[in-house]
């Protein structure tokens, strides 16, 4: 039996609420960024975060224009959703957008609004995916 995902069971997956982990090309030949971020998801749709415009993930990110993204389930059935893609859009984040996203993790949007309107957006279409649902294994 196949352990990977579905089209739809991966989408879905990537849509439930999880810690992302980004990663972009390192500068001067230095080995990928990776790091954990807050994102939003809608099946058939595109991965959207928020960064400060002058962070250095923000400068990897314009001079890649593309990156990996991976969501895991840390808990039995093990399962993961990692995709590739290029980034199709950069705007000034959207407070009630940002607000939708944060209140999957945390409901602490009001103390940091003011904050939130000098991020960018950044919006990647996935192309290539890599799933994995270890409970697949032991099913039917």
């Amino acid at each position: 039996m196949s352990t990977r995902m579905t089209t739809a069971e991966r989408e879905s997956f990537l849509a439930e609420t999880h810690i992302g982990v980004l990663s972009v090309a390192g500068a001067d030949g230095r080995a990928p960024m990776a790091v954990p971020i807050w994102y939003g998801y809608r099946p058939g749709g595109e991965i959207t975060f928020a960064t400060s415009p002058g962070s250095v993930k923000m400068a990897l990110i314009r001079e890649a224009g593309q990156i990996g993204f991976t969501v895991q389930q840390e808990a039995m059935p093990y399962k993961y959703v990692s995709v590739e893609g290029p980034v199709v859009g950069y705007e000034p984040t959207d407070a009630d957008e940002y607000r939708q996203w944060s209140m999957r993790y945390l409901r602490f949007f009001d103390a940091i609004k003011d904050f939130v309107r000098t991020m960018v957006t950044v919006r990647v279409r996935p192309e290539r995916w890599r799933t994995y649902d270890f409970g697949k294994e032991f099913s039917g």
